[in-house]
């Protein structure tokens, strides 16, 4: 499995509290927002902006590219790998 992704899972375990949860019971492709695998809201998303500069050094300040990014596990990878290079 890619370690960005399973750090990313881990990372969203610990900064959203989400009791119960492990790595495993979310899908990289699940959509994190709605109706999808964790069903998250805005404020979940603010956490997640937090989480993003705290692990990886990355300010979301365009709230379209957020949209994009925070769609799944895959797509936070991508946008975190193509910040970083």
């Amino acid at each position: 499995m890619d370690n960005l992704k399973e750090d990313l899972k881990k990372q969203i375990i610990e900064q959203l509290n989400l009791e119960d949860i492990t790595p495993t019971d979310i899908a990289d492709d699940a959509l994190l927002f709605d109706d999808g695998g964790l069903g998250l809201d805005s404020i979940d998303a603010l956490e997640l902006i937090v989480l993003l500069e705290k692990y990886h050094g990355i300010q979301v300040v365009n709230p379209e590219e957020g949209k994009v990014a925070f769609r799944s596990i895959d797509t936070m990878a991508e946008y975190i790998r193509k910040r970083k290079s």
